[in-house]
């Protein structure tokens, strides 16, 4: 590992309108890359659109989609990097050869395209099909890997990456402020982020407590810590179909103690230095050299035959245990 300027960002996408939010990713990108970033990360499908998705039907969902590298959402992030001169971590809907769909992460930088990662646990739209793998590549002398939202649900996912060599995750999310069937959690009224300008410490309330930044904090540096790696977190704010979403892009170190973090209430990027002398000292590392695979085997048993895995959102729990349905 070698020290690295990683760079998150938030900010409020359009659904369906990828000019505007290709825009966006350029605005912000030039922002890290001026506060000396090497690479900047987008929240998962910031180039479409995600809760959308699950109100349109297999015909619309596909003519969303784009192959990946070839189509030209990736192309434009290309661009953006070259322009900048950094790497950019972008989310969309890729369609392969076969017409599959996927939720995709896209890696680019000055020279062209790096790397892909398809979500592995998939459920916003039956029409997406889940990754079949993990995704480790180099950033110049860094090993970095990438889990989607759910993804990061499952230790196991954060575990096998770190495994593969991963010595930072990038985690790219669609989450908060959604029912929930959790004390405390739930979606936060449109009419404050309306009013955010006029009274932005009742919103700030809502993003900073169980809703939003309490949530994460029960999980997100537990993930960092036990595998020794650093995280790097970003997520939409505002409006995402009918869900607000808040933001708190975040950096976490191989302790869980975020590095930088984001309270805006808006579109913003946080820039962190990730140290090679704090990756070494890192108890996690200590904990990888303690494991006890022989005694693994109920973690890898498979499922009971005809079984198969589900991937359930809470926001999904929240609805059979009571609350209303999203249109």
């Amino acid at each position: 590992m070698r020290d690295i300027r990683f760079a998150s960002a938030q900010f409020e996408h359009r659904d369906g309108d990828k000019a505007f939010n290709l825009d966006r990713i350029q605005q912000l990108t030039r922002r890290a890359a001026e506060a000396g970033a090497e690479a900047v990360c987008f929240h998962e499908c910031c180039i479409t659109g995600y809760t959308v998705l699950q109100t349109l039907d297999r015909p619309t969902l596909t003519s969303w989609a784009e192959p990946v590298p070839e189509g030209p959402s990736t192309r434009a992030l290309v661009e953006i990097a070259r322009e900048a001169g950094v790497v950019v971590m972008a989310g969309l809907v890729e369609v392969d050869e076969e017409g599959r769909l996927y939720n995709s992460y896209a890696v680019v930088g000055p020279d062209g395209f790096i790397a892909r990662h398809r979500k592995l646990h998939v459920f916003i739209s039956p029409f997406l099909s889940p990754g079949e793998g993990y995704t480790v590549f180099d950033l110049g002398g860094v090993r970095v890997g990438i889990l989607t939202c759910y993804d990061n649900n499952l230790p196991e996912n954060a575990r096998a990456t770190t495994l593969l060599g991963a010595e930072v995750i990038v985690a790219p999310h669609v989450t908060g402020c959604t029912p929930s069937t959790m004390p405390g959690r739930g979606p936060v009224d449109r009419a404050l982020w309306e009013n955010r300008q006029r009274d932005p410490a009742r919103l700030r309330l809502e993003f900073q407590g169980p809703k939003g930044r309490g949530w994460l904090m029960r999980w997100l540096p537990a993930r960092a810590w036990e595998n020794g790696v650093f995280y790097v977190f970003s997520n939409p704010i505002g409006v995402d179909h009918d869900t607000i979403k808040p933001g708190l892009a975040m950096i976490l170190d191989p302790h869980g103690e975020p590095l930088a973090e984001s309270a805006a209430l808006g579109d913003d990027v946080v820039v962190a230095l990730l140290t090679a002398e704090a990756f070494a000292i890192a108890s996690g590392r200590r904990y990888l050299d303690a494991r006890r695979p022989d005694l693994y085997g109920p973690i890898t048993r498979p499922h009971p035959e005809g079984h198969r895995p589900v991937t359930k959102p809470g926001w999904a729990l929240a609805f059979e245990a009571g609350e209303p349905a999203l249109p």
